[in-house]
């Protein structure tokens, strides 16, 4: 259903490096950019190698917030060991932990999934719901 969804962020350099990091362990890359210090208008995008984006982060210098309550981006990751890698990733680039990686058995009884805010706020999460 979705194409592709964008967050706005205050620090478009930060906000790469962060999710360079993060969603690397999850095998997605950013796929474009559009980087000019000190002009409007900069983004960059992640997906899956050689594919279109299917995040884009979006420089808003002015202050824009994240969404309220109820929103949130979940990735799907190839394993539990990936969720994890996820998380620890997210912590050491300055996300904070609103989940450590584990089963959520009322999601569903393999829902295996980790939960952080990312430098800007945004509530993001890594889920692989495989049996192992």
């Amino acid at each position: 259903m979705l194409h592709h969804i964008s967050l706005g962020v205050a620090d478009l350099e930060r906000a790469a490096a962060f999710y360079d990091a993060v969603l690397a362990t999850l095998g997605y890359v950013r796929v474009w950019e559009d980087i000019r210090p000190g002009e409007v208008g900069q983004a960059v995008g992640y997906g899956v190698s050689d594919g279109g984006d299917k995040l884009a982060l979006k420089h808003r210098p002015d202050g824009q917030r994240p969404p309220g309550p109820g929103f949130h981006v979940a990735f799907a990751a190839p394993s539990r060991q990936a969720v994890s890698d996820f998380y620890e990733a997210a912590l050491a680039h300055g996300g904070k932990d609103n989940g450590a990686p584990g089963l959520r058995p009322h999601y569903g009884p393999h829902y295996f999934a980790a939960f952080v805010v990312d430098p800007d706020g945004h509530h993001i999460e890594a889920v692989c719901n495989a049996a192992t």
